[in-house]
């Protein structure tokens, strides 16, 4: 299994100045920080940081470093956007993302939960720059998280990054508010069992779109998927989901496959580096939904009041 890798940069005292005025104290400190954030690699060997530094490079998947690994699938696009919190594909014909892949924790979860501010903005990431928040207006659709809010109330920077419009896709409002939502509760649910999973999600942008919206003429998905993998032992697992975008009575487990189906829809590798050819293969090529807990008090939520707002 493929091992993740940190990179630990360390932070100690100080230095003695001897007797300066304090102006030149003063000058000495601003180009001593300022020499420190434009040569850090430098600093680092004189400096013991406490601090973790994520770092996010610009080329291949294999030198992608990080506490926790993003894991990159793979995209036709190849406009592969990674936010402090999560990574995605940008596809510019259909103005939303390919995918979007992160990490889900326990940890992440029990923290203290930020109060939510829905702050829509372009991606400054995107270099051909992404939709708009005004694309959605009078369209009829709801901007759709692909990554929930709710997976990132850990601290605000996290779930500010969730409102970028390269992670908004258009959704029938009760399909956003619906059984889309009760998926992402059950990811939740179980993240907090199993201690960690890791999710891919988007729309299935392969065939035509329902229609455009805005001035950006956003792709409407007919469908979107979400695979999810569970690697930590002893019960090795994973399972996909395509649903279509619209009200549903049906229950989750309706809509449940195995990975290898999501990715033949959609052409996406979607972990090519995060675990031995053998272990993906069997993880991908097979599902078990008695393996993953459906909380059927909250279908009859959807039924009964989810679906009918």
């Amino acid at each position: 299994m493929a091992k993740f890798r940190t990179n630990h940069i360390k932070q100690g005292s100080g230095s003695s100045f001897g007797c300066v005025t304090p102006l030149i104290l003063f000058g000495m400190v601003i180009g001593l920080l300022w020499a420190i954030k434009k040569y850090p690699n430098f600093f680092n060997q004189f400096f013991d940081l406490d601090e973790e530094i994520i770092n996010f490079p610009d080329t291949e998947v294999k030198d992608y470093e990080a506490e926790t690994l993003f894991f990159l699938p793979s995209s036709e696009s190849k406009a592969i956007i990674r936010h402090k919190h999560y990574a995605l594909a940008y596809n510019e014909q259909h103005e939303v993302a390919e995918w979007v892949a992160y990490e889900l924790t326990r940890d992440q979860l029990n923290q203290n939960r930020v109060r939510r501010e829905d702050n829509y903005r372009s991606d400054p990431k995107v270099k051909t720059e992404s939709a708009t928040s005004r694309d959605y207006s009078g369209s009829g659709y709801d901007r759709g998280h692909l990554l929930p809010v709710g997976d990132r109330k850990f601290s605000f920077e996290a779930m500010d990054e969730t409102f970028f419009m390269s992670n908004i896709s258009p959704q029938v409002r009760n399909f956003n508010s619906g059984i889309w939502r009760e998926l992402e509760e059950d990811v939740r649910d179980w993240a907090r069992k199993y201690r960690k999973v890791y999710v891919v999600t988007g729309p299935v942008l392969k065939g035509r779109p329902k229609e455009r919206i805005g001035r950006n003429k956003v792709s409407v998905p007919r469908r979107f998927y979400k695979v999810i993998l569970d690697i930590s032992d002893p019960e090795l697992k994973g399972i996909g989901f395509i649903i279509p975008n619209e009200v549903s009575d049906k229950e989750l487990q309706e809509y449940a496959v195995a990975i290898d189906e999501v990715e033949a829809l959609t052409g996406i590798d979607f972990f090519p580096d995060l675990m031995e050819d053998d272990l993906e293969k069997e993880l991908e090529s097979e599902f078990d939904t008695e393996l993953w807990d459906f909380d059927l008090r909250r279908y009859e939520t959807r039924i009964n009041v989810w679906n009918v707002r």
